[in-house]
């Protein structure tokens, strides 16, 4: 590891040359140039976010030129407040016009009035699957230049985001295509419009050669990690070219919750890897001078088109170049200066990157390893070996640097990041190398591919235990909030953090005392935060899934699903103090019901599994048997009307009508509508708990049960829209319990259903804003109760 190094969010680094007392000159170079990218940036801001702030913007402009005034004098002060001034006018001006150009214009006014259309358009983004409930297709990035509708014909060029069919699967980057379909008005302000496609694309052109090449390396790397099992053949090709399509949602929760994120993206850190491996092959080759610039150059542009030229990947390819810059001489004075020229760089040509959430995560992380790294690796050098010290300091700085903006967007600060971090870098690098080396060699000897392949994926199963083990600590991440106090003291603790650190590390006591407490705070579990004198039933907080809790004696209960996160179910099994579950009911495949499995098997005694007769999607069903079977629990399939009483819990079985288990077109697209229904009964309250079952099941449900009525309603389908209401309104509930996950994708719950439910006489609660809920008897009558 090196502090010179730098990338997106945590990478490594190397020692920066020490400090040369006489020459004033260079170091003013480096400010005036961190100035100039400031400047950008502000552009940037101004011209995206409040157009009407050029006035505001110029002056604090000029204000940074005045700031020069005592290291360049006061023709240097004039010249460098100029170039500032000229800057952000530049940037600001460039995102004025983009904005105009994508916002504006006949695609844009086709769009307002939703016209029939048919375009010719240049594909710029690898199609990926669509995701969410009734889902089925791929959406995918293109540049329109001709657009037909509405009776007149333009040339132009716009970005669109495509919504397609199937048959869009195979459209090649690169690709020029015809196609129809119906335009509408797009959210972000990065697109000029939607299509709703209709058809398959009919393709004019077919990609460039580079396309085709980096296409080709791209299915080869696939290609030698197919036959490893999830989530590490998905893992692989995400950590050398970004192409995470697949990746199970809980393995990237896990990556999120412990800081390794920016590992399933492209980032200046992937680059720094493959680059500086082809430069370490070029040297043992004998290529010097001005021949190995001409080899790293190539090996920048073969990366860029390996992994697509998105702005994200332009943004990484930059940032690694700055990395690059910094492992040369003098690499500590012209790291910044660098930084400053490519923020500018970038912000000329993509101004968007300006309101980037990742464009800022990159340029905080390598400005944290490139101006605190050296400091604190100097004091930790004081009392441990220097290359531990620097093995701390580089994810350190960069994760402190980034902290105020990942909690902006997460909400949570990560007390794991750094040793998560610093776990899985020695393998980041091997993984990267061998995989992409797998992808390349592949398309020569398969088997020899396959073979590298493999070798990745070892080296990635080490990174995806780390995140398993570091997500699942009790205290993994705290919450912190969003708001703008939150968000302003969080910065200012990390400013203070930033000036304070080199003396507290620089003494083993406070150090090791602070870590000691880290690890006291993270390891230990918080006493039961929510365990309601009397409770029933009680609806787990997991976020975007189903777990369901019945009380079924002293330190026992009925599990009715499981949810995605094995650490929010288990967590709520010891709150409410379960040791014994003698059966768990998994009413479909899906992740969202099935995946915190083995957070109900941590430290408890489980008797029987009962899942769904549609054993479809297989990975899901085949890993529920594996974990099942691993704690000696009795599998089986629910049978339809069948009537048992498990301790306090009387259960019968409404549906599926069919109990024979069965196969299903393997990527559970029919799971939800063969949802095992259940009522169950405990304490004299009446529950129905439908899992996700769909309007013609409900339909058909209250066709077979006229007069179904219950207490208790869990709400299926985490409140979508799509519901009967007939069926839901017609319970007599006087609960309504939904189970979903805050700020989800998915737009759940849907006002209109929570309204129609209330009308019915329902009291509706909800995980996302109401915490885990439980049901009590008070009264004779059941009654739900909140955290609050």
């Amino acid at each position: 590891m090196s502090l010179a190094r730098s990338a997106d969010t945590a990478g490594p680094a190397g020692p920066p040359e020490p400090a040369e007392p006489a020459e004033p000159a260079r170091a003013t170079a480096d400010l005036r140039m961190t100035l100039v990218g400031a400047a950008a940036w502000t552009g940037g801001l101004v011209g995206a976010l409040a157009p009407a702030a050029w006035l505001a913007a110029v002056a604090a402009c000029g204000g940074l030129g005045v700031a020069a005034l005592r290291a360049r004098g006061r023709r240097g002060a004039a010249l460098t407040g100029a170039l500032l001034l000229l800057v952000l006018l530049a940037v600001g001006l460039s995102t004025s016009l983009r904005h105009d150009q994508v916002g504006g214009g006949p695609l844009a006014d086709l769009a307002e009035q939703r016209a029939v259309v048919r375009v010719l358009a240049t594909v710029t983004a690898d199609p990926r699957p669509l995701q969410g409930p009734y889902a089925d297709g791929v959406w995918l990035r293109v540049t329109v230049r001709e657009v037909e509708g509405r009776g007149s014909a333009h040339t132009l060029r716009a970005p669109v985001l495509v919504l397609a069919p199937p048959e869009w699967a195979g459209a090649a980057l690169g690709s020029t295509v015809l196609a129809e379909g119906r335009l509408g008005p797009a959210d972000g302000d990065d697109l000029a419009a939607v299509l709703d496609a209709t058809g398959a694309p009919q393709v004019r052109d077919p990609p460039d050669l580079w396309w085709r090449g980096a296409g080709a390396v791209r299915e080869s790397l696939r290609d030698s990690v197919a036959h490893r099992p999830a989530p590490e053949r998905v893992l692989v090709p995400a950590l050398v070219d970004g192409d995470d399509v697949g990746l199970d949602p809980a393995v990237a929760d896990d990556f999120r919750a412990t800081g390794l994120t920016h590992l399933l993206a492209v980032s200046g850190t992937n680059l720094t890897l493959v680059v500086g491996s082809l430069l370490w092959l070029a040297r043992g080759a004998g290529v010097r001078g001005r021949w190995l610039l001409l080899v790293g150059a190539g090996g920048i542009v073969g990366f860029v088109l390996l992994a697509r030229t998105e702005p994200s990947v332009l943004r990484a390819a930059v940032m690694g170049s700055v990395a690059l810059v910094a492992l040369g001489t003098d690499g500590a004075r012209r790291g910044p200066r660098t930084l400053g020229v490519a923020v500018t760089g970038l912000l000329l040509v993509q101004p968007g990157l300006a309101v980037s959430v990742g464009f800022a995560l990159s340029v905080l992380a390598t400005a944290g390893i490139m101006l605190l790294a050296p400091g604190w690796r100097d004091a930790l050098a004081r009392w441990m070996p220097r290359w531990l010290a620097e093995a701390v300091a580089v994810p350190a700085a960069a994760q402190l640097a980034c902290t105020p903006v990942v909690a902006g967007i997460s909400g949570q600060v990560s007390l794991v990041a750094v040793a998560a971090n610093l776990l899985a870098a020695p393998v980041v690098g091997p993984a990267t190398v061998v995989g992409l080396a797998g992808g390349l060699v592949g398309l020569l000897a398969p088997p020899v591919g396959r073979l590298l392949g493999t070798v990745a994926t070892w080296c990635v199963g080490w990174i995806v235990a780390v995140a398993e083990r570091g997500a699942g600590l009790p205290a993994a991440a705290v919450d912190w909030g969003t708001g703008v106090v939150p968000l302003a003291v969080l910065t200012a603790l990390s400013l203070l953090l930033a000036v304070l650190a080199p003396r507290l590390l620089a003494r083993p006591l406070p150090t090791i005392l602070l870590c000691a407490v880290t690890g006291v705070v993270v390891v230990v579990r918080p006493a039961a935060a929510f365990a309601p004198s009397g409770w029933l039933v009680v609806v787990c907080d997991v976020g975007q899934g189903d777990a369901v809790v019945l009380r079924a004696g002293a330190a026992s209960a009925v599990v009715v699903d499981v949810g995605p996160d094995p650490v929010a179910v288990d967590t709520c099994l010891s709150d409410l103090g379960v040791e014994h579950v003698p059966l768990v009911v998994l009413t479909h495949f899906h992740a969202d019901h099935v995946d915190g499995l083995a957070g109900v098997l941590e430290g408890r005694q489980i008797d029987r599994v009962v899942t769904s007769p549609l054993l479809d999607p297989p990975d899901a069903v085949a890993a529920v048997g594996e974990l099942a079977g691993a704690a000696g629990a009795e599998v089986g399939v629910a049978s339809y009307a069948a009537t048992e009483r498990v301790g306090e819990v009387a259960l019968q079985s409404l549906a599926p009508v069919d109990s024979t288990p069965r196969g299903g077109p393997g990527d559970g697209s029919t799971a939800n509508d063969q949802s095992v229904v259940l009522l169950a009964e405990v304490g004299g309250v009446r529950v129905l708990l439908p899992g996700d079952l769909e309007p013609p099941g409900q339909a058909a449900l209250a066709r077979a049960l006229p007069d179904l009525a219950v207490d208790v309603l869990k709400v299926p389908h985490h409140g979508s829209r799509h519901q009967d209401l007939d069926l839901l309104t017609g319970l007599g509930a006087e609960l309504a319990l939904v189970p979903v996950g805050a700020d989800n994708d998915y737009g759940h719950p849907d006002a209109g259903l929570l309204t129609d439910l209330e009308a019915a006489g329902a009291r509706v609660l909800r995980t996302d804003t109401d915490g885990p809920l439980a049901v009590v008897v008070r009264d004779g009558e059941a009654v739900g109760l909140t955290r609050d």
